[in-house]
């Protein structure tokens, strides 16, 4: 059984799953206080789906970007629940596990996060058979991204809490938006992105694993604004 939870949003979202079997999911997006909401809901997620912490065999995470204090909370909250159960820990970008809530589609995925001042974190994933990675992650220009993802073609379907924010933008340039049930982060998703990831192998050590933040945050660029003889 797989622990999932994604914080790296407005969205808090945890869930349980086994193999490719979705159990239990819960999913808000109210701008609640993600530190005094997550373990909670991680209890009553399992408590209400009758599954007790010895039937958890790993733990995923996503990653970033997204958030920087979300990202801190998720991320801390994951890495103690491994090390307390003894279990694999499994880091999921953000971005992909946002791909992952239209895995095959049948078209190329367009995750979008809000990186503020007009710019955004974005991917492209192939989501058709298989998933993978078509273009990796950036922050750029909101413009920018679009206008890059109309030159690969499509079709292209754009998903996350800025395909909200851009949605004129992005139908206009001709990309579809997912359903609303399917734009924002959720953490069947980073799940289902995880479990391909187990398969391969691929697990994350808690000690040295960090958010994938991708540009840094606006209170370190103003403190080596400010103590330019400290850079």
């Amino acid at each position: 059984m797989l622990l999932a939870i994604d914080t790296s949003s407005l969205v808090l979202s945890c869930a349980a799953m086994e193999d490719d079997r979705l159990i239990a999911e819960w999913t808000v997006q109210r701008k609640l206080t993600h530190s005094e909401q997550l373990i909670p809901h991680m209890d009553a997620l399992l408590a209400e789906a009758g599954i007790s912490k010895k039937e958890i065999t790993a733990v995923a995470c996503a990653v970033g970007p997204g958030s920087f204090t979300g990202l801190r909370i998720g991320l801390a909250t994951a890495k103690m629940a491994a090390r307390i159960w003894q279990v694999p820990l499994i880091a999921v970008d953000t971005l992909e596990g946002l791909a992952w809530n239209m895995a095959g589609a049948e078209a190329f995925i367009l995750p979008l996060e809000d990186a503020q001042r007009g710019n955004v974190y974005a991917a492209l994933y192939g989501a058709f058979q298989s998933m993978w990675l078509e273009a990796p992650a950036e922050a750029a220009p909101v413009d920018e991204v679009i206008a890059a993802a109309v030159r690969h073609g499509g079709p292209v379907i754009a998903v996350g809490e800025a395909a909200d924010m851009y949605k004129d933008k992005l139908t206009a340039a001709g990309i579809r938006l997912a359903p609303p049930q399917n734009r924002c982060c959720r953490a069947g998703s980073v799940a289902a992105a995880a479990w391909a990831k187990w398969k391969r192998g691929e697990t994350a050590d808690p000690m040295t694993l960090v958010p994938n933040y991708i540009r840094r945050s606006e209170a370190e660029v103003l403190w080596e604004q400010r103590h330019p003889e400290q850079k």
